[in-house]
């Protein structure tokens, strides 16, 4: 995480001295050198710097920003060598207060290393927690959906099932139904005509 975070800060103020390259300090940052960052450095600090900075500046250069020891400042010029190829491209610095120091002179924020990684790090716990809230809406949802299939899947399973009918009564109904009532009438006389008509032949065909 520290190593992923330093080289966010790193990529951030390449791109930070990208932009200032064209700015006010364009003499000193256009075609850097060890000398330019060493005067530009001077400038920088001689307009009452934060204390943050100062700190860096004593860490690196092993001492305190005064203004009456600028000769003993101009023999510093070798401690700017690792900003001054970081800035070209030609090295990937590891020395963190040089990499600081590099972040000063193109005034990039948030400035020292501690301050991004403490930011980076409130990043990314506010997007865990907003994912995290995110997440029991996802699975609330989703147990809805899961409920809905079981209540669609109970209601197939307790369909009714058509019962077998008897087969007179269903052709009984039938009949009845699509039968007209005269039609009914008609051959009942019928039937009874013929009943009788027999009876009286078995009852001649006796005598």
């Amino acid at each position: 995480m520290y190593n992923n975070t330093l080289e966010e800060y790193k990529k951030a103020i390449k791109a930070k001295y990208e932009i200032e390259k064209e700015g006010q300090y364009f003499d000193y940052l256009n075609c850097p050198s060890r000398g330019k960052l060493r005067d530009l450095c001077w400038t920088i600090f001689e307009n009452n710097a934060a204390q943050e900075d100062l700190n860096v500046f004593k860490n690196l250069l092993c001492l305190d920003f005064d203004h009456t020891k600028k000769n003993k400042f101009k023999e510093q010029k070798d401690k700017f060598r690792p900003i001054e190829t970081f800035f070209k491209g030609e090295t990937d610095p590891s020395n963190i207060d040089a990499i600081n120091l590099a972040a000063i002179m193109v005034d990039f924020q948030p400035r020292p290393f501690k301050k991004f990684n403490e930011k980076c790090r409130i990043a990314e716990q506010k997007q865990t927690e907003g994912f995290n809230k995110i997440k029991p809406f996802v699975e609330v949802e989703k147990e809805v959906i899961d409920v809905e299939n079981l209540v669609e899947s109970e209601n197939e399973e307790t369909k009714e099932i058509p019962k077998k009918g008897n087969l007179f009564l269903d052709f009984k109904d039938m009949i009845t139904k699509k039968m007209y009532p005269t039609k009914i009438i008609a051959i009942t006389v019928g039937t009874v005509a013929l009943v009788s008509s027999a009876c009286l032949y078995f009852v001649q065909k006796k005598e």
